[in-house]
């Protein structure tokens, strides 16, 4: 028998439809077709879903349990997500909360190549980490590498492009990258931390291979990407060619009707997130303290075949919150503060050494 995923839904319906609608959704995710004209034992055994609980959560909400045939999946990134979520996704008031993975999932997929203690290791940390991003759009590649230099020069653990840096004819990445990596590469010279700089992926699947072979040439270990927009299966290909690499994902496009702990905290851990972006309590996305909690718990949780992602809240954030947010994560983060510390200008490297330390002093 084939091992089965236990994916997780809240939904919403009248006492008189939720059994329907659980067995709708067992069945849309799995066979997608009446069940009575089915007569192959092994799809009747081995691959209908299989509704496997229905709980009553009060006022019309149900938290729906449906067991999905692993090897439905193919083992893929895209597969996966079709598989517990795909046409569910379209319909009203249905969510999918939460997936347990069987380990021949956790197998296929591996999560992260570093995980928290490779993600320390890279720039010597023991505790909490600093990174930021290099904005704005429509900057030319010398800009960026200066301000990626005064960056650093600060002490700055990871320096990131912004998600928006793609490769635009006024940025291209050939020419951004290796200018961002000689300056990032020149300022650890001076101050001794190793920061490392993580340039956007875009384009088709061939095209980030290629960036990713551009990124290796200048020296560099990491890149960040964003999976909703490149796709799961180009994410797992991409992580799984390049196990030495470190890989941050961005949350771009991540909204929508699946829950932010498990996109955030499980389900990018899985796919191969080193370090997960997500948007943090107190900025402009309105998530609340107790579902940043959970999400960084979902990182970190022990699970057994995956290594721990390390959680980045970012967002709207601002360099007088490092105690407040340091005492709320603990050591085990990454603050990524953006446009806060670019507002200082001529004064960036006094301000993110300030950031860094008030990091490092935890």
């Amino acid at each position: 028998m084939s091992t089965r995923i236990q994916a997780v839904y809240r939904v919403k319906a009248e006492p008189s439809t939720i059994e329907a609608r659980a067995r709708g959704i067992s069945v849309e995710q799995s066979v997608e077709m009446p069940v009575a004209p089915i007569d192959d034992p092994f799809v009747i055994n081995d691959i209908i879903g299989r509704v496997e609980e229905i709980k009553d959560l009060g006022g019309g909400d149900y938290e729906v349990r449906i067991g999905l045939a692993s090897i439905t999946t193919g083992y893929d990134g895209g597969q996966l997500i079709n598989m517990i979520l795909g046409n569910t996704s379209l319909q009203d008031g249905v969510s999918l909360i939460d997936a347990e993975f069987p380990a021949d999932i956790v197998e296929a997929f591996g999560g992260p190549n570093l995980g928290v203690a490779g993600v320390r290791a890279r720039v010597g940390a023991k505790g909490a980490l600093s990174a930021t991003a290099l904005k704005p759009q429509g900057t030319p590649p010398a800009t960026l590498a200066r301000l990626a230099y005064d960056i650093a020069l600060g002490g700055i653990d990871y320096i990131k492009d912004d998600h928006g840096l793609s490769d635009q004819a006024y940025c291209p990445f050939s020419a951004r990258v290796p200018m961002i990596a000689e300056a990032v590469h020149k300022a650890g010279q001076k101050t001794g931390i190793p920061t490392r700089y993580l340039p956007s992926l875009n384009g088709t699947t061939d095209k980030m291979r290629q960036q990713i072979v551009l990124a290796r040439s200048v020296g560099l270990d990491g890149v960040l990407i964003a999976p909703m927009l490149c796709g799961f299966s180009t994410f797992q290909a991409l992580k799984q060619e390049n196990p030495d690499f470190l890989f941050m994902t961005h949350p771009s496009m991540a909204g929508g009707p699946m829950s932010p702990r498990f996109f955030f905290g499980k389900l990018m851990r899985l796919l191969g997130s080193d370090a997960s972006v997500f948007c943090n309590y107190g900025g402009r996305f309105g998530y609340s303290p107790e579902l940043c909690r959970a999400i960084a718990g979902w990182c970190l949780e022990d699970a057994p075949g995956l290594k721990p992602c390390l959680p980045v809240p970012a967002g709207g954030m601002e360099l007088k919150r490092v105690p407040e947010l340091l005492d709320f994560f603990g050591r085990d983060v990454m603050l990524l503060i953006g446009g806060s510390l670019l507002s200082a200008k001529d004064k960036i490297t006094k301000e993110t050494e300030a950031f860094c330390n008030a990091v490092r002093s935890y």
